[in-house]
């Protein structure tokens, strides 16, 4: 059950997420979003068991580290793809710096300072992939857009994104143009994804796709077509001018993703590995240099398409496994550098268990994680290793997203 009712707060850090960090009189925990450190708000709580969601209803004091939000959806839309536009970006950065330290602090027991943070070059037109929902209005036409931070079932019709690529944008309104091509369905989704050689379109939802071809001669900036139909999984349906096809993860911010990219293969090196193995390997952007290096690699990818090319650009003496990281890791080990590089979700608990329990550990495990709460809670299943260099880096500004590179040795080491 919860109780309403109105406080005059001041938010005192960011928490992950993004929301505000507050306390009332009597001491309530209130995440307010779209505030700023400082500021002194009137809100309006909705109080839970622990703690209080608020909305402000009245800015009585604004913090100096406001700005005015520059896109019209964040602020008359409540656009929920952004969650920090009304900061300013150095104090972006140094709330995202301070989400990683109370994480690791909080939930991971372990003593560390601020990060160094890496900024992006960029702060908007930065994003090179958008995804967006799609779904009938009642018109029977389509509405294509982001949900709104406080109604997760809603969609807005997207106009501009000041965060994506005039490219994407520009093959996004393509692809909103020829909406009598799409699958028959009430709800889809699709993203765009900017390619060397163009773009590719990948769309999901609906059980059939008589009109693909028709969509796709209508999207002529899109060089690859993938389909994912409800319930079946993703393929490649059409293409033009010999595109480099695939829908496989890539990094959102170029320059950042380089830099953390760089930053990872000088990690590993520095500790003049004769093994690693690479878990989560994707398509062997770090398997592969490394390799070159003349170092024995084994890559472990769950995704067989992406573990394929992998394998068929690794030198003799490294190899690539297609499969989970939970079942490969064991046989794979032992090894002098274990890289890291999980989904959202961190990894799997039999991972951690195996990294923590294996006889001969690695001289390195080198942990890029892009949610700091699931870093945390990995790293209480090993405490066998202790954190010695960390570095975040800011993939996506304006939003709370911060990418984090932990580099952690065995306790004896």
């Amino acid at each position: 059950m919860t109780v309403n009712k109105v406080a005059d707060v001041t938010i005192e850090r960011i928490a992950a997420g993004g929301d505000g960090i507050a306390r009332t009189d009597d001491a309530v925990v209130v995440f307010v979003p779209r505030s700023a450190p400082g500021d002194r708000a009137r809100v309006e709580l909705e109080i839970r068991k622990r703690f209080a969601r608020g909305k402000i209803v009245g800015l009585l004091e604004p913090s100096p580290q406001r700005v005015e939000p520059l896109c019209d959806h964040y602020r008359i839309d409540r656009c929920g793809g952004c969650q920090l536009q009304h900061m300013n970006y150095d104090a972006q950065l140094e709330a995202k710096r301070g989400v990683i330290r109370d994480a690791l602090t909080r939930i991971g027991k372990r003593t560390v300072e601020l990060p160094e943070i890496q900024p992006s070059d960029k702060q908007w037109r930065y994003r090179l992939k958008l995804t967006l929902a799609m779904r009938r209005d009642r018109r029977g036409g389509w509405i294509m857009g982001l949900h709104p931070y406080d109604d997760p079932v809603a969609v807005f019709q997207l106009v501009d994104c000041p965060i994506t690529d005039e490219r994407v944008m520009a093959v996004w309104k393509q692809v909103m143009a020829a909406e009598q091509h799409f699958p028959p369905a009430e709800e889809l989704r699709a993203s765009v994804r900017l390619l060397d050689d163009g773009a590719s379109v990948v769309m999901e939802g609906g059980d059939k796709w008589p009109d693909r071809e028709e969509f796709f001669a209508a999207v002529p900036a899109a060089t690859a077509l993938w389909w994912k139909p409800a319930h079946r999984s993703r393929s490649l349906v059409a293409e033009r001018g010999g595109s480099s096809a695939s829908a496989s993860f890539a990094q959102v911010n170029a320059t950042v993703g380089g830099l953390l990219h760089q930053y990872v293969l000088e990690r590993t090196r520095a500790h003049r590995p004769k093994v690693v193995i690479d878990a989560y390997a994707g398509s062997g952007s770090t398997a592969i240099p490394l390799a070159s290096d003349g170092i024995r690699v084994i890559a472990i990818e769950a995704d067989r398409e992406a573990s394929a090319r992998c394998a068929a650009a690794l030198p003799k003496g490294s190899r690539a496994i297609g499969a989970t990281v939970e079942e490969a890791l064991p046989r794979s080990l032992p090894a002098d550098v274990v890289l890291i590089n999980p989904p959202r979700t961190g990894i799997h608990e039999q991972v951690a268990s195996t990294l923590q329990s294996v006889a001969k550990p690695p001289r390195a495990l080198i942990y890029v994680s892009c949610d700091p709460a699931t870093l945390a809670r990995d790293l209480t299943r090993m405490p066998r290793y202790r954190i010695v260099s960390m570095k975040a880096f800011d993939m996506f500004p304006q939003t709370a997203h911060v990418e984090t590179v932990c580099e952690l040795v065995p306790e004896t080491a």
